[in-house]
């Protein structure tokens, strides 16, 4: 076990307030049931605040949440992390993300499960702020590096990731962006599902990804301005 500074003790316990809201935030919009999922945070030393094995995420308190250092060694916090710890540190290792959320939602789930389904094909233009099409990572045992390896892969040049009949990953350069994402990525798996009940889901092409990605740019899709005068 290391010790913090004060400094640095101040920052782990934002992070781990952070981190808690997000937990709970996830459950009330049903992303996370009882102890399913994990939710993780970069502090500005490299540590990293994550949430506690057993953890009843919707009732997640800051006390909930351990600090570790960068190669998973206890800093600070009553619980054990999460079994998943390995999984974070992969992402924190290969990835610049500064949060990473593992939920089992159910449709993002429901999609990880579908024979044949390699990634969510882009339906709808909101899909390309994750990337574009979203991988399924072939399918590890939880908790085990295989499985970190496989979804650091699938989050190549992507902000999400599907898991193998297991559920998905999501980061973020904060625990805002990555809680955003996963909420998109938890809506476009409903939609993908809803329209498969319709009939054949019709994706976007490349060239109308393309043209819809330069119109973003152009209109600042997404971006509060000021009205004209």
């Amino acid at each position: 076990m290391t010790t913090e500074s004060s400094g640095s003790r101040g920052q782990s316990s934002r992070a781990r307030e952070h981190v808690a809201a997000t937990a709970r935030r996830l459950a009330a919009e049903g992303l996370l049931i009882g102890t399913a999922g994990n939710v993780s945070a970069r502090v500005d030393d490299g540590r990293i605040a994550v949430t506690g094995t057993g953890v009843v995420l919707a009732d997640c308190r800051a006390e909930d949440v351990t600090v570790v250092g960068a190669t998973g060694e206890h800093v600070d916090g009553r619980l054990a992390p999460t079994s998943e710890l390995g999984l974070h540190l992969g992402i924190y290792s290969g990835t610049q993300a500064g949060a990473v959320v593992h939920t089992h939602a159910p449709f993002s789930t429901a999609v990880s499960c579908v024979t044949g389904m390699d990634a969510l094909p882009v339906l709808h233009y909101q899909q390309l702020l994750l990337g574009g099409e979203i991988r399924v990572a072939p399918y590890a045992t939880f908790g085990t590096p295989e499985l970190a390896d496989l979804v650091v892969d699938g989050l190549r040049d992507r902000q999400a990731v599907l898991m193998a009949n297991h559920g998905s990953v999501t980061v973020g350069s904060s625990l805002d962006k990555a809680l955003d994402n996963a909420l998109l990525l938890e809506w476009l798996a409903a939609l993908h599902v809803r329209a498969s009940g319709v009939g054949t889901p019709r994706p976007l092409t490349e060239a109308q990804q393309h043209d819809a990605v330069v119109q973003a740019i152009t209109l600042e899709y997404g971006t509060t301005k000021e009205s004209p005068q």
